[in-house]
């Protein structure tokens, strides 16, 4: 039997789901993690990557700050944190870090979906009569949409790999299936929480792209003028070709 055949025999057998350190505790904590990182950061970034959009101004400055989250690897964060006051504070390490790390694709993608928004097309709302906060609503986030979802997809996908770091220096998740196999050096275990934490980032994206296709508002707006491209945001100002 190979070493996937034996991840497979690990992950069908019952014991190793139950428990505190079994599989389904473990899941609940990358979850919860990974998603109360992922609404923080939202909620930092797109309020401010929108306005900014709108407003025209400011934009690159915040994405240059928000991208010193990502020059600073996730687990020099973590290890800083684990010889600070805040190593007694549950999962509050890992959810700074995290949130440091989904901040700037968050803020890029929904700046440049902004700034990407035809001027024409809202220079025509404005002839319409629309206030700013009409072209706002109506015009400019429906069109920056596409990009904004990018952006959340991207940075979802990440914030679910890389919560697995946070086993490294003791904090829960789907990491702790993988280091527990690296401790009692059992190959099947290690290989068999990889494969979970891959299934989980493309359930994710999964879920992310089913509810894209549902609240895409590009119908509703098709006479509005042409959508952006799909763009997937680099970390600095300038937008780089999403790739397949």
């Amino acid at each position: 039997m190979g070493v996937l055949g034996e991840a497979w025999s690990w992950l069908t057998t019952g014991a190793n789901w139950s428990g505190d350190g079994g599989v389904w505790h473990r899941l609940q904590e990358h979850v919860y993690v990974s998603g109360l990182s992922l609404a923080l950061a939202c909620a930092i970034a797109l309020p401010v990557a929108l306005w900014l959009g709108h407003i025209g101004k400011g934009g690159s400055l915040a994405i240059n700050i928000s991208n010193v989250g990502r020059a600073v690897p996730v687990f020099a964060v973590l290890a800083l944190f684990m010889v600070s006051p805040l190593r007694n504070a549950g999962s509050v390490p890992t959810v700074i870090a995290l949130v440091l790390f989904a901040v700037p694709p968050l803020l890029t993608n929904a700046y440049v979906g902004m700034r990407a928004v035809d001027r024409a097309v809202v220079e025509a709302a404005r002839g319409m009569g629309m206030s700013g906060r009409q072209v706002f609503v109506r015009v400019e986030l429906p069109l920056a949409y596409p990009l904004i979802m990018t952006g959340l997809r991207s940075a979802s996908v990440q914030v679910v790999a890389t919560a697995t770091i946070a086993a490294m220096v003791g904090q829960g998740g789907l990491g702790r299936v993988i280091t527990a196999g690296f401790n009692t050096y059992n190959t099947a275990q290690v290989v068999a929480g990889a494969l979970l934490v891959a299934l989980l980032a493309l359930l994710v994206e999964g879920a992310l792209v089913a509810i894209d296709r549902i609240v895409d508002p590009a119908p509703s707006i098709a006479g509005a003028g042409p959508a952006p491209d799909r763009t997937a945001a680099s970390a600095g100002p300038a937008p780089a070709r999403e790739t397949a």
